[in-house]
């Protein structure tokens, strides 16, 4: 169990105490002092919305995270493909960018962002929801750098099948979970994922350390 789901866990607890402690026996009085309860009672809240704001039960940290858009591409005629139009290959961007794109009419497959930075390691991409957001045929998910000004990605696109989808978001979920962040070898890479498109894109800021 995670530490923000203890305090959350404990939280939980101590305003339990505190309702519990304030019932009246026999001898009409609460079973807990009423300065006890009410620090148990405080305490416990205080816990349970501290470790809730910091954690993903509440999307307060996606809402609050700012992210750029970098060049777009023009799409004309009839979708026939999933497709990227922002960034553009070649691009320059922020550390912390929207890959949006568009898919074609019926398409039901997940679409995953991932990464391959200069250390050949693949990074799948996610938000709150993990999957990039799909609605009227288009696609968004926020994607994430964390290496020097001028270093170089790969920015592929891949579409996932069911059990392809599951392995990168537990895999992110497990990332998370330990605050440590190794990448996916390509043998590690599932075969329901399947490469759709592949851009090379460029850091414009030294984005060590951002996140």
């Amino acid at each position: 169990m995670s530490t923000k789901l203890v305090i959350i866990s404990v939280g939980i607890l101590l305003v339990l105490i505190a309702i519990l402690g304030n019932r009246k026996g026999n001898s009409d009085k609460g079973f807990l002092g009423s300065k006890l309860v009410m620090s148990f009672g405080i305490i416990g809240v205080l816990m349970v919305m501290y470790g809730s704001y910091s954690s993903e039960l509440v999307n307060f940290n996606t809402q609050m995270e700012q992210v750029s858009i970098g060049n777009k591409l023009k799409v004309s005629g009839p979708v026939d493909a999933v497709k990227v139009v922002s960034p553009i290959e070649k691009d320059s961007v922020d550390c912390r960018i929207l890959t949006m794109g568009v898919y074609p009419e019926g398409h039901t497959k997940d679409i995953w962002v991932v990464i391959r930075p200069t250390d050949d390691r693949y990074y799948p991409q996610s938000d709150h929801t993990n999957t990039s957001y799909k609605r009227d045929g288009e696609w968004q998910v926020v994607t994430r750098f964390g290496g020097d000004k001028g270093e170089a990605y790969d920015l592929i696109i891949y579409e996932a099948d069911a059990a392809a989808s599951s392995f990168f978001s537990s895999t992110i979920a497990n990332w998370k979970e330990v605050d440590e962040y190794p990448g996916l070898q390509l043998e590690e890479m599932p075969t329901g994922a399947k490469e759709v498109e592949r851009l090379v894109i460029y850091t414009s800021k030294n984005c060590r350390g951002v996140f």
